[in-house]
């Protein structure tokens, strides 16, 4: 035997449960390795934990795309930049909030989730396609109930792909773009919400610094304290993640 199958040979021996073996010495070759059923099905584990593993480096980016965390996380950056204050709360302060609101409006969802594609791949009473469908098919019922039609078929054009009947059959790579445009744009019009009152606020001191000839003080000095105060006394912060939520009741 070559050196580099013996390499690989030893390093399979090494992987593989010794329950895999039976009661027998294990192979000395590489081919006697491979050979049967039996020695095959011992590495069954390893490549489940293998695809397991795979599938957590995919968990940010799902986050992300199929969920509420992009319109919680857009909407509260505008009223970051809507009070003047670009750099508070930090970002991460926001990116934590945003991720505990998202699991408390996605919490029905990932229930779904867990039941039908993550309980049943760990004990092993489906394989790894028919868990990914189990788990995808929640998400996609979520998604399809927050996209816009328009952004269905917009999507839909770009890829060149006629959009199905159903909903179910509809390809993950039309309805997750789509949805994340829906999502931008609901965020957008909550950001030109949340702005109308925090501007009304920066016009009235700015007009009356300049009525009583204080064109030397900057309007923004006098009115960030102002919307500051204003959003505590109208408990901002509550009424804003109520109407988050509400969104998605």
């Amino acid at each position: 035997m070559s050196r580099p199958s013996s390499l690989l040979a030893a390093l399979l021996l090494m992987l593989a449960p010794a329950a895999a073996w039976g009661a027998e010495a294990p192979p000395a070759s590489l081919g006697a390795l491979l050979d049967g059923g039996k020695q095959a099905a011992g590495l069954t584990s390893y490549a489940r934990t293998l695809v397991g593993l795979s599938l957590l480096s995919l968990i940010p980016a799902a986050l992300i795309a199929m969920t509420s965390f992009t319109r919680i996380v857009v909407t509260l950056s505008f009223l970051r930049h809507a009070m003047g204050m670009p750099e508070t709360p930090p970002n991460v302060v926001l990116v934590t909030l945003a991720m505990f609101l998202t699991f408390f409006t996605m919490g029905p969802v990932f229930e779904q989730v867990h039941r039908n594609g993550l309980t049943p791949f760990l004990e092993g009473s489906a394989g790894t396609q028919q868990a990914i469908d189990g788990g995808l098919a929640p998400l996609k019922e979520f998604m399809h109930a927050h996209v816009r039609p328009e952004d269905l078929h917009a999507v839909a054009e770009l890829a060149k792909k006629p959009l199905p009947e159903s909903r179910a059959e509809v390809p993950m790579q039309v309805l997750v773009p789509a949805f994340m445009l829906s999502e931008l744009r609901a965020a957008f019009t909550a950001g030109f919400i949340i702005f109308l009152p925090f501007l009304l606020i920066d016009l009235i001191v700015a007009a009356v610094l300049m009525a009583l000839g204080m064109m030397m003080v900057p309007p923004v000095s006098v009115s960030l304290p102002l919307k500051v105060l204003l959003f505590v006394l109208i408990d901002g912060w509550t009424l804003l993640l109520r109407a988050i939520a509400g969104a998605y009741a």
